[in-house]
C-alpha cells in the first residue's frame, strides 16, 4: 500500500509540472494544467490502466488528508491579507463586495432555476434542489484564484481587494447555504427548523473565529522562543496542522450542532498571526515556498476528484450549463454594482466579477450535504455541482489570469525564471569584466 501511495504522489507531481509547462506555452495559469493533469491521470481515464488513480483501492478520495492540509495552508495564507494596515483602506469596499455579490449571485441563480422547475416541472428539477443549487452558488475557491496570484505576481487594486473578498465569500456562504438548506428540507417536509436554519450556521461561522483567534494568539506566543528560520516554519506548520485537525471536531448538543469551518479557522489564524508578530511577512513568504508541491498535489488530486459520469445524464448537464450561466452573471453584475456602489475604480467594477468565477471544495461540500436529503435532490444537486466545477475550475483560473492581465495587476512580462535569470546575470558579468 505505502508503495502504491508514493507511487502515485510521485506520478501526479510529475504529472502536473509536466503539463505546466505546456500549459505555458499558450499561455494557461498553472493551476489550470494541474486539473487538467488530474483528470488525465484520473479514474476515469489512464486509471482504468492502473497509471494514477482509481475508483477502488486507489481512489483521490484516499488522499483526503492532503486535500485538508493544502486547504489549511490556503486559507493560512489568505489570512495574510486581512492587515489592519491594509483593512483600513479596503475593508469596507471588500465586506460590502463580498456580501453584495455572494447575495446577488444567490438571488439571480435561485430566480433562474427555480422559474426553469416551474416551466419543466418538479419532475425534471425539484424546488429544493434549485434553492439549494442557488446558496452553492455565493461560493468561490479561494485555492484556484490565489494560485493565479502568486503565479504571475499579480499586484494592484483589483488584486489587493480580491482575496478579502474571497475569504468573505466562505463565510457568507455557510450562512446562506444552511439557510436555503433548512428551506429546502421545509419545502420537502412541511417542518421548519429555525435552529438548523439560523443557529448551527451561525455558531459554525462564530466558533471558527474563536477557534483561529485562540490557536492565532498560541502560535505568535509560541514563536517567541524560536530564532531560527527552519524551527520557526516547523512550528507554522504544526500550528496550520492542528487547527485543520480541531476543525474536524463535531458535537451534537440536542438540535444544535458544533461544528467548525477549517478555512475559516485557518484564515484567522493567519489574521490573528500576522498582525500581532512583526516578522510575520518573512515567515509566511517561506510557508509559500514550503507548501509549493503540496498545493500541486491538491490541484491534481482535484482534477482526479472531478467525475465525468455528470456527462451522461443530458438533464444534468442542461440543468448545469442553466447553472454556470446565471452564476457567472450574478457575480459579474454583482460584484460590478457593489464595486461602482463603493466608487472603486473603474478597471476593479469591470473586471472584479470575472475573477470571482472559480468554484470547487467549498461548493463540493456543500453538495455532499445536500445528499443527507435521502432522496434524488440530493444527488441531482451534487451531479449538477460537480458538472459546474468540472468547467469552472478548467476554464475560471484563465478568466482570473484574463482579469487581472486587463486590470494592470499583472504585467504583460509575466514571471522570469530564476535560469534564465541567472543567465542574464553571468552574461552581464562577463561583459563587465572583458570592459
Amino acid at each position: 500500500m505505502t508503495t502504491t501511495v508514493l507511487l502515485t504522489l510521485s506520478i501526479a507531481l510529475l504529472a502536473g509540472l509536466l503539463l505546466s509547462r505546456l500549459a505555458k506555452l499558450v499561455g494557461l495559469p498553472a493551476v489550470t494544467a494541474y486539473l487538467i493533469a488530474g483528470v488525465l491521470i484520473g479514474p476515469f481515464l489512464l486509471g482504468q490502466l492502473g497509471i494514477g488513480f482509481n475508483s477502488t483501492d486507489n481512489s483521490p478520495e484516499h488522499y483526503g488528508i492532503l486535500s485538508d492540509l493544502a486547504l489549511g495552508f490556503i486559507a493560512f495564507s489568505i489570512g495574510n491579507e486581512f492587515r489592519l494596515s491594509q483593512l483600513k483602506k479596503i475593508g469596507r469596499k471588500a465586506t460590502v463586495i463580498g456580501i453584495f455579490q455572494a447575495l446577488f449571485a444567490c438571488i439571480v441563480v435561485d430566480i433562474a432555476l427555480i422559474s426553469f422547475s416551474l416551466i419543466f416541472g418538479e419532475d425534471v428539477l425539484p424546488m429544493s434542489a434549485a434553492i439549494i443549487l442557488g446558496a452553492i452558488a455565493t461560493a468561490t475557491a479561494p485555492a484556484a484564484t490565489l494560485m493565479v496570484v502568486r503565479q504571475y505576481k499579480a499586484k494592484g487594486p483589483l488584486t489587493d481587494l480580491l482575496l478579502p473578498i474571497v475569504a468573505l465569500d466562505d463565510a457568507v456562504g455557510l450562512v446562506v447555504f444552511a439557510i436555503s438548506f433548512g428551506v429546502a428540507k421545509s419545502i420537502e417536509t412541511g417542518v421548519v427548523d429555525v435552529i438548523s436554519m439560523v443557529v448551527n450556521p451561525l455558531l459554525e461561522v462564530v466558533l471558527s473565529i474563536i477557534l483561529g483567534s485562540v490557536m492565532g494568539g498560541l502560535f505568535t506566543l509560541c514563536e517567541k522562543y524560536f530564532h531560527s528560520n527552519s524551527k520557526r516554519m516547523a512550528v507554522s506548520v504544526a500550528f496550520v496542522m492542528a487547527t485543520v485537525a480541531i476543525s474536524g471536531i463535531k458535537l451534537s448538543l440536542g438540535p444544535v450542532h458544533i461544528a467548525f469551518s477549517s478555512l475559516l479557522s485557518c484564515m484567522m489564524l493567519g489574521t490573528i498571526f500576522c498582525n500581532i508578530c512583526d516578522f510575520s511577512e518573512d515567515l509566511m513568504d517561506r510557508a509559500d515556498k514550503w507548501t509549493a508541491p503540496l498545493l500541486v498535489l491538491f490541484f491534481v488530486i482535484s482534477g482526479a476528484e472531478l467525475d465525468l459520469s455528470v456527462f451522461a445524464n443530458i438533464m444534468f448537464v442542461v440543468v448545469g450549463v442553466v447553472y454556470i450561466i446565471f452564476r457567472s452573471l450574478g457575480k459579474y453584475f454583482g460584484a460590478g454594482i457593489s464595486a461602482r456602489l463603493t466608487k472603486c475604480d473603474e478597471n476593479t467594477c469591470k473586471y472584479l466579477g470575472i475573477t470571482l468565477l472559480p468554484q470547487a471544495g467549498v461548493a463540493l461540500g456543500m453538495a455532499s450535504q445536500a445528499l443527507t436529503f435521502g432522496s434524488d435532490t440530493g444527488k441531482m444537486v451534487q451531479s449538477i455541482t460537480l458538472f459546474a466545477v468540472l468547467v469552472y475550475e478548467i476554464v475560471g483560473p484563465f478568466l482570473t489570469k484574463m482579469a487581472l492581465t486587463k486590470a494592470g495587476d499583472i504585467k504583460p512580462e509575466g514571471r522570469v525564471s530564476r535560469r534564465t535569470h541567472h543567465a542574464k546575470n553571468k552574461k552581464h558579468l562577463e561583459a563587465t569584466e572583458q570592459q
